[in-house]
């Protein structure tokens, strides 16, 4: 009894790490994004970005406190990429209707994205792990920093975000497909095995 009380509270150790927690925060952020892009108004517009950059910021964090203090979890594995996808996909999809990304570029990524997600569950069952590569790296920044961009819209300080958002989205969708045949291009022994 007092055996299987330890590893339920060691399991819970595991699982209740900072880099997890600042995960799931990243998630929590999501549905306050969601609905200020309801509203194209500029406040509604500024809280969607601000929201968005403080969301980014939590993933370089986890990623920071996971090296850091050597915490990377199998539920920080599975987590981590699919917080980051829900993020900028469900992010993208709601810039759509207010005229703020081409509908094709948005195509292209979650195309990808899934893509990509089902190459990692094929090499799973053959005992294969897909790291993230600095191209992804690349190329989920790229996709924040545009978001932010795109999300924000309007001028700031004479800044333009919109532009500086759709200059990163365009890094992005290169980053994006590049990326993307690299894996692909890797990993094809995965598709290749007999089974």
């Amino acid at each position: 009894m007092i055996e299987g009380e330890l590893m339920d509270i060691d399991s819970k150790k595991k699982i209740n790490t900072l880099p997890n927690k600042m995960t799931v925060i990243r998630v929590a952020y999501i549905p306050f994004i969601l609905v200020c892009l309801c509203f194209p108004g500029k406040l509604a517009s500024f809280l969607a970005g601000t929201f968005f950059f403080m969301a980014a910021i939590t993933d370089i964090l986890d990623g920071y406190f996971a090296r850091k203090y050597g915490s990377v979890t199998v539920l920080g594995k599975f987590l981590d990429p699919l917080a980051d996808k829900l993020l900028v996909s469900m992010t993208m999809i709601m810039l759509i209707p207010l005229g703020r990304i081409p509908v094709w570029i948005v195509l292209i990524i979650i195309t990808r994205e899934m893509a990509l997600t089902a190459l990692r569950g094929i090499a799973v069952t053959e005992g294969v792990v897909i790291q993230a590569s600095k191209l992804g790296k690349y190329k989920t920044a790229f996709q924040s920093v545009s978001m932010v961009g795109l999300c924000l819209h309007y001028s700031y300080f004479g800044i333009d975000t919109h532009a500086i958002g759709m200059i990163f989205l365009w890094g992005a969708l290169i980053l994006t497909v590049w990326s993307g045949w690299d894996y692909f291009r890797r990993f094809k022994g995965v598709f290749l095995r007999e089974p």
